[in-house]
This record gives C-alpha cells, structure tokens and sequence, in this order.
C-alpha cells in the first residue's frame, strides 16, 4: 500500500513540475498591460468598415486607447502578414492556404466586404508606433520557427511594450532560448475535439504539460475554459500571469477579472456603462 502511495505522490509531483510556468518578471511592464483592455485582431467590426486584422482596425485601436492583440505569419514569399485564419476562405471568399500565396497574390482580395487589405506586418507596426501595448500572435501555419525569427528581427528597432504568444511549445521554447529577455506566453484551449491530434498529444497540451519545457511568462486562455481542472490546479499552486481571450461582452469581462490579469475582448465596448 505504501508503495502506491508513494508512486501517486510521484505522479503528482511530474504533474505540477510538467505545468509550472516561468515566476512574475518585469511587473512595471505588466502594469501597463494591466491598465487597458486589449483589441482581439484590433477594433475591428467586420460588417464595416474595420475588419479584424486590417489597418483601420489597428488605427481604431489606437485612437481609442486599446491595447491591440494581433496574428503573424508567412506568405509564400517569405513576407510577414497579420492575418488569423489557415484559409483565405472566411475572410476573402478563397479556399486557398495563405502560406501557400505570394503577398502579391493576397492583395487581389479584399477583408471582407471592405477595402482594406491582408496588411504587411511592418505596415502595422508603423500603425501601432509604439502608442499601445501589443500582444504578437505567432501562427503555427507553415514554418513557425523561421516567423517568429523574422518577426523578431523585424521588431528589433521598435520602441514600443509588446509581448509574443504561440499555441505552438516549439516557438514559446524557440524564445525560451534565442530571446530570454522577450515576454513570452503559451496560448491554450480545451484540445479534446481537436482533429488530426492523437490522445495522448490532446491530453498534454491541455494540460499545459511542456510547461517544463518552454517556462512561459503567461498563459493565455480561453474563456469557456477558465473552469478546467488542470487550469486551476496551476492557478493554485504557481504565481505567473494569466490573460484571456477573447471577451464578447461586459457580463464576460466582469467575470473574467475575476480571475485574469490581462483581458482580450471583441464586438464590443468594454467602456460602455
């Protein structure tokens, strides 16, 4: 009996040590992040003239204080791009991969029904310039390594409060050892219905078991899945900086404070009374 409770306290102990996160650093850049809500793909309403991920929606962003949450990944051509989706398919009525298009090719589309374009990532930052926080999504799609490389190398003169987050360990693990000094963040949701992923890899990347391995400064979680076991074993044994996303209303983001340190929300005003 002895030997099974020894082995249980065994298990336990690689359970916490396998999702313990990196401790609490740079607080005073964390403040600021704290002080503001953050745009999910900018201010974006894509009914008008703002789509999500476009100029307008970053420069909406701006001019209304908000914190901006945005995606990047590569096109066929090597070229940064902010843009969310694997497909074209939602946001310009094409079935095709963007990391299978040249940036050419992707501005023949518009957002939506707007006129805004798939904006180059550098197009953005001149956007941004430093006047709000900015949490950089890096996309698995393609070669993720190589996007948050050059997404790096591209960001090495800006001035202004940015942290960088992945779904993908490999790319928190990359800043891990290439850019310790970066704010760095695991993105996670609830993997069970994930298709094309074996048991096994579900049950560790819900679980925020690389957690050992890649040592994020903050997680980043789904909101319906504030409640997961696993999220509030993590909660109550570590002190680390949890954000969430993505907020669709007040009911919601009075909740998720509760909880979150750093909030991302979307259609709708989080300063409306």
């Amino acid at each position: 009996m002895i030997y099974v409770f020894v082995f249980l306290i065994f298990l336990i102990f690689i359970y916490l040590f396998s999702m313990k996160p990196r401790s609490i650093r740079y607080p005073e850049i964390w403040k600021k992040f704290e002080s503001v809500e953050i745009a999910h793909r900018g201010y974006f309403d894509n009914r008008k003239a703002y789509p999500e991920n476009s100029l307008a929606a970053f420069q909406r962003a701006v001019e209304n204080g908000f914190g901006i949450e945005l995606d990047v990944q590569m096109t066929k051509d090597g070229k940064l791009v902010v843009f969310h989706d694997g497909t074209l398919t939602r946001m310009c009525k094409d079935e095709r991969m963007l990391i299978d298009l040249t940036y050419e090719e992707c501005q023949q589309f518009t957002l939506k029904k707007s006129n805004q374009k798939i904006p180059l990532y550098e197009d953005v930052l001149k956007v941004i310039d430093g006047k709000v926080p900015l949490i950089v999504e890096i996309k698995h799609e393609g070669n993720s390594l190589l996007t948050v490389e050059k997404t790096l190398e591209m960001m090495k003169d800006y001035k202004g409060l940015y942290v960088v987050e992945s779904f993908d360990p490999k790319v928190v693990h990359w800043l891990k050892v290439n850019r310790p000094e970066i704010i760095r963040g695991q993105l996670a949701e609830d993997y069970s219905e994930k298709q094309g992923m074996n048991w096994f890899t579900k049950r560790i990347l819900t679980n925020f078991m690389l957690n050992w391995w890649t040592k994020p400064d903050f997680v980043a979680f789904d909101f319906h899945c504030r409640h997961f076991t696993c999220f509030k074993h993590m909660c109550s044994c570590f002190r680390f900086k949890k954000v969430v996303w993505t907020i669709k209303d007040a009911v919601q983001l009075e909740e998720a404070k509760k909880t979150f340190d750093v909030c991302i929300f979307d259609s709708f005003d989080p300063r409306a009374d």
